[in-house]
């Protein structure tokens, strides 16, 4: 993935930057945000990780489902 951060405003040579692929990247990083906002998730409190991706799995739909 190639980094997007946007240009320093107050810099006098301006970088290009592809408002596309920075619109994509901020509805992912809103993502993990909003998959963080579960407890169990962030702070995972399940020990194998079969039952950690179970919860992650239970999130997803429920952030689809909303």
């Amino acid at each position: 993935m190639k980094p997007v951060i946007a240009p320093n405003p107050t810099h006098p040579v301006k970088a290009r930057l592809d408002k596309e692929l920075y619109a994509l990247r901020f509805r992912v990083e809103c993502g993990f945000h909003t998959l963080k906002r579960f407890r169990a998730v962030a702070t995972r409190y399940e020990k194998t990780s079969t039952n950690y991706l179970a919860i992650v799995h239970i999130a997803c739909i429920t952030m689809w489902l909303n």
